[in-house]
């Protein structure tokens, strides 16, 4: 059976939503819709369809008479989000420590192994990717959709802010050591250790990086 090809205003939701993740689109920015029209050889219609995507998923903003706009995340926005985000996350942890096979911890091992070694070396963006499939496999492993769908939801609201929370002093070994207890509480099979370990590895993201925001560096480019 053949794949139904994406609509024209998700390719374009597609590569707008690109564009505000490099920073291309920085946060507050008009978004031209003439310009991007001509730039992109389009109507108007799939590019504001496209604006309505971006706006449900919280990445625009639409002002009447003046146009979009791309979000601007807040010091409050944040403090809402993240609580929200470490009980889902939590809850997948719980999940995934009672679905998980001996196959699937030996893989969640040699993830933690490379997410070591990243460490040892502070090589933060390589940490980041690391973390990134880490926090992604423990969400497969969970298999539940509806928390995946909120969770990745949530994700491009804080993926918008541009938030490096590993460059607050000492937040690399930090999080290391969280991290590694999440895990020793799925290989022991403590879901509920493995919930309580994630809620805390989140919260601790929060409070890094409101410690960067006293000092002016929360928001550095990736």
């Amino acid at each position: 059976m053949r794949a139904v090809p994406n609509s024209l205003h998700d390719d374009v939701a597609d590569r707008l939503r690109s564009r505000i993740f490099e920073g291309a689109l920085h946060a507050g920015a008009f978004i031209d819709e003439a310009a991007l029209c001509t730039e992109w050889a389009i109507s108007r219609t799939p590019l504001r369809e496209a604006l309505k995507v971006l706006a449900a998923e919280g990445l625009v903003r639409h002002e009447p008479r003046r146009g979009s706009f791309v979000s601007e995340v807040t010091e409050q926005d944040l403090d809402e989000i993240f609580p929200v985000i470490a009980l889902l996350e939590g809850r997948c942890a719980f999940e995934a420590t009672r679905k998980a096979t001996a196959a699937d911890i030996a893989a969640l091992d040699t993830l933690h192994d490379s997410l070591q070694a990243h460490a040892a070396a502070r090589r933060i963006p390589d940490y980041y990717a690391a973390n990134y499939s880490i926090h992604e496999a423990i969400i497969t492993l969970a298999d539940n959709r509806w928390l995946a769908q909120v969770i990745a939801d949530l994700r491009k609201i804080l993926k918008l802010a541009r938030l490096q929370q590993l460059h607050a002093p000492g937040r690399l070994e930090q999080s290391l050591g969280e991290h590694l207890a999440v895990f020793a509480a799925i290989r022991a099979g403590d879901a509920e250790a493995a919930d309580a370990a994630m809620r805390k590895h989140l919260m601790r993201q929060r409070d890094a990086l409101r410690e960067l925001a006293r000092h002016g560096k929360s928001r550095l480019l990736a």
